[in-house]
């Protein structure tokens, strides 16, 4: 079962759910560490027993409840990661706690160990980075979906049909985009230069240096995807330096992509 939000949310959550599930399948398999198993007893305040910060936990049965502030915020079911509050436990006020109104069975992962794998492998990289991407795009939703309907909300996430168009050249970067599913084409005055497939991050350049869009993107196929303010990915950026390899990685295929086009045009031209 997907992560559960303590609202109503709309079916974008649930295919955002999908993807982050996928993404964390896909980086245990990638890390290839075996998880310690640990049972939560039923927690009525607080953390449950043993909880540890430093720790990584992913969920094998039962629930596990996130509350801020005394509020259920959302539950963490049968294989979805618990990756810890930075803030720690040292304010009440402001930390985040975990419990389980049923018990739970979890695996655990040393969190330094678990990270140095990660960091160790380009694959697993990217699979964090878009894990994280795709987990600030649920904590939106959640957020939204709590927030009176009066105050303005991010859009976040869009699916687009074959034709739509995504980024428009010379328009204001004001997001970064990954590619949730779907296969979209990449054109510089209306020329295709590349392509952009499943989990590509794109539309960061222009976003970091605070330029105008230098090439639409349209989609080729029906396209979800998660949308990420600038801002907020420029903070992504700071806490998680590895999300910076992802994007070199990113980047360098799409000016391969663009290589192939100029010497497919060469070419024809010949």
């Amino acid at each position: 079962m997907p992560m559960l939000a303590n609202a109503e949310l709309a079916q974008d959550f649930t295919i955002l759910n999908q993807q982050y599930r996928k993404l964390t399948n896909a980086l245990l398999d990638a890390v290839g560490m075996p998880g310690m198993p640990f049972a939560v007893d039923v927690t009525e305040q607080g953390n449950f027993r043993g909880f540890d910060g430093n720790q990584f936990y992913v969920v094998d049965s039962g629930a596990i409840t996130a509350r801020y502030q005394g509020k259920a915020v959302y539950t963490l079911e049968e294989g979805d990661i618990l990756l810890p509050d930075i803030a720690g436990t040292a304010d009440r006020e402001i930390a985040v706690f975990y419990g389980s109104e049923a018990g739970a069975g979890l695996r655990v992962y040393p969190a330094l160990e678990f990270m140095q794998r990660v960091f160790s492998d380009p694959e697993a990289i990217k699979l964090w980075t878009r894990l994280l991407v795709t987990y600030c795009g649920l904590m939106l939703r959640i957020t939204a979906a709590n927030t009176l309907e009066d105050t303005p909300t991010t859009p976040g996430f869009e699916i687009y049909e074959p034709g739509d168009i995504i980024i428009r050249q010379g328009d204001r970067a004001d997001f970064v985009f990954n590619m949730s599913s779907g296969v979209a084409e990449v054109l510089v005055d209306d020329i295709t230069v590349g392509r952009i497939g499943e989990d590509e991050i794109f539309g960061a350049m222009a976003a970091l240096t605070h330029a105008d869009r230098s090439a639409t993107v349209r989609a080729k196929t029906t396209c979800s995807v998660v949308k990420v303010p600038k801002e907020q990915f420029t903070e992504l950026i700071k806490n998680n330096p590895a999300t910076i390899h992802s994007l070199l990685i990113d980047m360098a295929n799409s000016i391969v992509n663009l290589n192939e086009q100029l010497v497919g045009l060469r070419g024809s031209n010949e």
